[in-house]
């Protein structure tokens, strides 16, 4: 059985580590070593994270099988729209993967959005990431395509996908 834990400052190596099991992966077949290593350390370190938490106001979700983390998600109301949610990351271990584990995790964050007004969220992922194919399944809808320069002379290269809640 699943459980979700709201993640506080105190988690982040937690969070660090389940990225470390998790990202290189899930990544190494559609981003170089040399990307993923530079994202890791923009994305993750424990300042990145720290600032996501207390100034970003990113919500971060860790994900319990049992007493064992196996994920974790994070999202969050956005700026310019008070009923627009927006997904910022949501990984599971592989183990888990394939086990309807991360459409649990939405299904959990859309509950908790959804008495907030939320009426839409959307999420960012690779164009090249396999796991299009799962947001679809849940309903999201390619509504954008974006290249992010993240500086070091790389880019994300993504779809915008947008799933309408009500």
């Amino acid at each position: 059985m699943l459980t979700f834990h709201q993640g506080k400052n105190s988690d982040i190596p937690l969070i660090r580590e389940l990225t470390f099991s998790i990202w290189p992966q899930t990544y190494s077949s559609i981003l170089t070593k040399g990307q993923i290593d530079y994202m890791l350390e923009m994305m993750y370190s424990p300042a990145s994270l720290e600032k996501q938490m207390l100034k970003q106001h990113h919500n971060f979700i860790i994900v319990y099988e049992e007493e064992q983390p196996v994920g974790f998600a994070s999202f969050s109301q956005k700026e310019n729209n008070s009923k627009a949610y927006r997904l910022h990351k949501i990984y599971v271990l592989t183990t888990m993967q394939g086990k309807g584990t991360g459409k649990k995790i939405i299904d959990h964050i859309i509950q908790l959005i959804i008495p907030k007004g939320a009426q839409t969220l959307e999420l960012n992922v690779n164009r090249h990431n396999p796991a299009k194919a799962f947001y679809e399944k849940l309903g999201f809808k390619i509504i954008n395509t974006e290249d992010i320069d993240i500086g070091n002379g790389y880019f994300m290269n993504d779809y915008v996908m947008e799933k309408k809640l009500r």
